[in-house]
């Protein structure tokens, strides 16, 4: 398959471009492109042959779900019944943005998209790119991450073009993602409601309209590959570089010594080491090769730096990846939980 790459500035839309990729969508096929939290890889939500090629694509299990994006929240009267109250405040509140809604499905979105649970998750994406792409298209788009799965998800264009060149018919380009991590999903079948995967959207800014939502448990625990998942990224293995993660987790400074003896050990395996440290730490590293996702007073910048900097080992070929641990408060929730998950939550503590 020949891919065709085209870059979008996000202040000066050209809309030529966007309704070529959006006859695509129409016409089953696939579409990279941005968003605010991730690359997304898009197909006709409801054409279930064009669902189909996502799975293909990526080389995802058909049984996690997909997540349905729209433009305009008066779309949920078709992909959804039964929608309680308190969906509608988080929408309003926190639409267009990193939030995803697990709603009870209407019988239009077909099962491959939803993995045949009758609930299906849906997100208005705050990228001008991406919903003016799903208001040409004219249908929901199904948007998993643009990446193998498995893999870190893109955060820039060229992580979608190393990991779909080939394999889709349009790639999208716009600006480096501002979250960097995947949408909060939060599930409003269920009361009180429940977060099943951390985001942007954080759990602190979610208790100002719903005091009682929790984290389901499992967030932070190894995936439970028996569990039939309502939310991506809920039994799979995911975010994962090509090189093992080990994170450290504890006091800083036992962290930072740790890390220092566990480099060396490496490298007397003739091992090349990377090391994910922040600004405040970086320079406690002598030896291995060290990426500051940047500073702890800036959890946002980490969260948008993380996959990047994953992706980034992988260029140079690490042999082992050690990293420091993050609060695991607001956004650090988030960077946590896809950490954890790309270390198969290989979690050292001292």
């Amino acid at each position: 398959m020949n891919t065709k790459i085209e870059m979008v500035d996000e202040k000066n839309l050209n809309e030529d471009t966007i309704e070529e990729a959006a006859k695509i969508i129409r016409e089953g096929g696939l579409v990279a492109f941005p968003t605010e939290t991730v690359y997304g890889l898009g197909a006709n939500a409801l054409d279930p042959g064009a669902v189909k090629k996502i799975f293909q694509a990526k080389g995802r299990p058909q049984d996690n779900p997909l997540i349905v994006h729209i433009w305009d929240i008066k779309q949920i009267e078709t992909l959804a019944h039964d929608v309680p109250d308190i969906a509608y405040k988080f929408m309003e509140r926190f639409w267009p943005g990193p939030m995803t809604v697990i709603l009870p499905k209407s019988s239009i979105i077909p099962d491959i998209t939803s993995a045949s649970l009758p609930s299906v998750g849906i997100r208005m994406p705050s990228n001008v790119i991406a919903r003016e792409l799903i208001k040409k298209s004219g249908v929901p788009i199904a948007a998993p991450s643009a990446n193998i799965s498995g893999r870190p998800s893109p955060t820039d264009v060229e992580r979608c073009i190393e990991d779909l060149d080939g394999k889709v018919d349009f790639i999208l380009g716009g600006e480096m993602c501002q979250v960097g991590v995947e949408s909060t999903v939060i599930d409003c079948t269920v009361t009180p409601t429940c977060v099943l995967r951390p985001g942007g959207i954080t759990l602190e800014m979610l208790r100002e309209i719903d005091g009682e939502v929790y984290i389901d448990p499992a967030v932070m625990k190894k995936p439970d590959k028996n569990i039939k998942p309502k939310a991506p990224g809920m039994k799979y293995r995911h975010y994962a570089p090509k090189a093992p993660v080990k994170i450290v987790c504890g006091d800083l400074k036992k962290t930072i010594e740790k890390i220092n003896e566990m480099v060396q050990n490496y490298i007397d395996e003739n091992k090349l080491v990377g090391i994910i440290a922040t600004d405040e730490t970086k320079n406690f590293y002598n030896k291995g090769l060290v990426m500051s996702l940047g500073s702890r007073n800036n959890m946002p910048s980490i969260s948008k730096n993380l996959f990047e900097t994953l992706r980034s080992f992988d260029d140079k070929n690490v042999d082992i990846i050690l990293s420091e641990a993050f609060e695991e408060k607001g956004i650090g929730v988030a960077i946590m939980n896809r950490l954890s998950k790309s270390a198969g939550f290989d979690i050292t503590r001292v």
